[in-house]
């Protein structure tokens, strides 16, 4: 069986509204300045370490850049990818979500120097990167599925 390689995680962070009853915010981080992609807002993102799997290098890059370590885990039916020139290579890049209290906020590492909590709309807007734009669309489908596709997904 062939298997692409996977270097790099996507992990979109959301929990329930607390303005809007059935919906979902989504965690943005923004780059802190002396950093790659200085500036933009974006997801939890990362590179897999070599003793991991792509759900394990995703949880531990959920505590590194925002604190939680208390949340449900589910992997999203959803790939994202990139195109990167210096390397000629295509990234295929497993996408995640974590599911955390609705009273909390991130702790940020020095990775990032501001977040908001977005509904799906504004999001969508604030996200510069395509690929993670329609990966927190998978992620805003899968939440509202039916619990029988949501409960097959957890990672426990």
């Amino acid at each position: 069986m062939f298997s692409l390689p996977i270097h790099l995680i996507d992990c979109h962070v959301a929990r329930p509204s607390r303005q809007n009853f059935g919906e979902f915010e989504y965690l943005a981080l923004r780059r802190a300045s002396k950093k790659i992609y200085a500036g933009q807002w974006r997801i939890v993102t990362g590179k897999i370490e070599q003793s991991e799997s792509a759900w394990q290098a995703a949880k531990r890059e959920v505590k590194e850049e925002t604190q939680f370590d208390n949340f449900r885990f589910f992997v999203i039916p959803f790939v994202s990818s990139f195109y990167e020139w210096e390397s000629d290579h295509l990234h295929s890049i497993p996408v995640f979500l974590a599911l955390v209290n609705q009273d909390i906020d991130p702790i940020l590492n020095d990775e990032h120097c501001d977040f908001r909590w977005c509904l799906i709309e504004e999001i969508v807007d604030l996200l510069d990167w395509p690929a993670q734009r329609n990966g927190v669309r998978a992620a805003e489908m899968f939440l509202k599925s039916r619990e029988e596709l949501i409960n097959s997904l957890e990672i426990l």
